[in-house]
């Protein structure tokens, strides 16, 4: 890992990677297969306080350097990827309620964090994935509330989330400028779960409907003003695409450890095939991706930390990190032969939860226009 992390940041990490050998690794194949929620460990990672590394020091978080968590949720991500990504998912539930909440609405989902609850971003719709611009769900104001009306997918935590931060249509002839995000909190009547994903991959994370059903709130759980929650979501998924990208190169990471350990003692024509060029090679790809990654989601990092534009790098860290582990399981799965294929090994697992790294938090083809729309805007010709 080359990540230069603060020294409290490597105890910390000491700590995790112990965690996630012992009580994540192993513990996962029955879960990767049952699809179920394995309760305890999520437990011990509460335990941990692994669930609120997003959580301002000030709002009763552990005020963790960025890089510092970086590594810390690679190491998870490393373990298991489902894990990570629900782990992560409370970031991403509490980023816009940060970006855009006031003083009372931040420390009421701090605290629910804080006391080892889940939330979850309801963004996506089942004809708004990328284009989020085109969502059909309504919020219409009745005196000092709001009435929601919709279904929102693909929502990570949905079925665990003790509250979920929906964006809403309030003025439908604005555009993307008549969307306004709110806090719905779980048991608001109106609100359920419907269907559960059964995915390839990243088992261990809950991925359900949002279903909201003339859903009655106080006007005061709008975030920020009335048509900024485009905005809000933007900004929102340029913060949480570095942190997808962490995630996946926790992912490579496991599969270059995965198949140099096989390659070492796997032996063909009398001798270990690690000893063979063509494997060498693979290897090499395998971790040059995989540093480059890690290099371009510490730039993203750095930029937001200051206060920098950083939209086209965090897409650029995405894009960049979503191909390269998916080509990155593709050879360990290549490196172990027949085996790669086989349950009985790690990397088919691991190449299933890789491919989501190219899907979610926007496709890598939608970074693709973000990053090109970035530059040729600020490529003037002189």
């Amino acid at each position: 890992m080359s990540y230069i992390i603060s020294e409290d940041g490597k105890e910390l990490l000491k700590d995790v990677r112990d965690f996630c050998v012992n009580e994540v690794k192993e513990q996962v194949k029955e879960y990767d297969i049952s699809g179920e929620w394995p309760k305890e460990i999520y437990d011990k990672a509460i335990e941990m306080q692994l669930h609120m590394m997003d959580v301002p020091e000030e709002y009763g978080g552990l005020g963790l350097d960025h890089i510092d968590q970086a590594a810390i949720v690679e190491q998870i991500a490393w373990a298991d990827a489902g894990v990570a990504v629900t782990l992560n998912g409370n970031g991403l539930a509490l980023k816009p309620v940060l970006l855009a909440g006031n003083d009372e609405q931040k420390q009421k989902c701090c605290d629910i964090i804080v006391n080892g609850g889940f939330g979850a971003f309801a963004l996506t719709e089942p004809n708004a994935g990328c284009d989020a611009g085109a969502g059909k769900t309504t919020a219409v104001r009745e005196g000092d509330e709001y009435v929601l009306n919709g279904r929102k997918c693909f929502i990570t935590n949905a079925s665990v989330a003790d509250f979920f931060v929906v964006t809403a249509m309030t003025a439908k002839d604005q555009g993307t400028k008549g969307i306004s995000a709110f806090l719905v909190y779980k048991g608001t009547p109106g609100l359920s779960i419907g269907n559960h994903e059964n995915k390839m991959g990243i088992r261990c994370s809950t991925t359900s409907d949002v279903l909201l059903e003339d859903v009655r709130i106080p006007a005061e759980n709008r975030l920020g003003e009335e048509g900024t929650g485009f905005i809000t979501a933007m900004k929102t998924l340029d913060l949480a695409r570095t942190w997808c990208a962490v995630i996946g190169v926790g992912v490579a990471q496991r599969c270059i450890d995965e198949a140099v350990a096989y390659s070492k003692q796997r032996v063909q024509f009398g001798k270990p095939i690690c000893k063979n060029q063509a494997i060498q090679f693979k290897i090499a790809d395998m971790e040059i991706r995989t540093e480059a990654s890690r290099q371009l989601i510490a730039h993203s990092i750095r930029l937001a930390d200051m206060g920098l534009p950083f939209s086209k790098e965090s897409a650029a860290a995405k894009c960049f990190t979503g191909d390269s582990v998916m080509q990155t399981a593709i050879d360990a799965v290549q490196i172990l032969g027949g085996y790669g294929y086989s349950r009985e090994y790690p990397v088919e697992k691991l190449m299933r939860d890789a491919k989501i790294f190219q899907i979610f938090e926007g496709t890598n083809e939608i970074q693709r226009v973000v990053i090109s729309g970035n530059v040729i805007r600020k490529n003037k010709i002189k």
